[in-house]
């Protein structure tokens, strides 16, 4: 997104450095993990003012707002909706411009079982129609039945970066869970070799 810039290296966007331009952010849905809108802004007046900042789309995607019921509450003022509620509204707003690449952070916290799972089929058809879905979650479960490439950060660092087929077929484990489990335990060397001092 831009918001933090590298210690080293680059990222690129579809070719373009994002240290030496913006444009490149108009290809990107963003959902952030906590979402700060104003608390007297209205549910309709947020996503006016959304629109208006990108007077050049004029064809949205309207699928989660529609599938939300986010028409329902479009008077509530943005300060009085629930946690999920929130959560439904800015997913909304990741997928409103119909960009080719959306990042989303944490993407099913605070959301009710029937919304979660309305979350992770649009995933699914976005993925299917050629976008670019990044999801970063603690919450592992969810990844099963729409992560195509886990890449797995520790302190940091990579752990691996392999597709969700190549981790199910080389630790024999169907959830996403149990597959980081069993290559993390890999990793660790065995006890038993460790030399003993005393």
């Amino acid at each position: 997104m831009g918001l933090v810039l590298p210690d080293e290296g680059a990222i690129t966007v579809n070719g373009n450095n994002t240290q030496t331009g913006y444009q490149y952010r108009s290809d990107i849905g963003y959902m952030p993990q906590l979402s700060r809108f104003p608390e007297h802004l209205r549910v309709a007046d947020l996503f006016t003012m959304i629109k208006q900042l990108r007077a050049d789309v004029s064809n949205y995607d309207s699928e989660l707002y529609e599938e939300f019921g986010i028409e329902q509450i479009r008077h509530k003022s943005l300060g009085s909706l629930s946690g999920g509620m929130r959560q439904q509204v800015s997913a909304a707003l990741a997928f409103l411009f119909d960009p080719p690449i959306i990042i989303l952070d944490e993407p099913t916290a605070a959301l009710d079982p029937p919304s979660n799972e309305c979350l992770k089929s649009k995933i699914n058809r976005s993925v299917q129609t050629g976008k670019l879905v990044l999801v970063t979650s603690h919450i592992l479960n969810d990844l099963d039945d729409i992560a195509t490439q886990i890449v797995y950060l520790m302190e940091g660092q990579v752990q691996f970066f392999e597709s969700m087929e190549t981790l199910r077929k080389q630790t024999s484990e169907t959830q996403l869970n149990k597959i980081i489990v069993r290559l993390l335990t890999q990793k660790q060397p065995d006890a038993e070799s460790k030399p003993i001092h005393h």
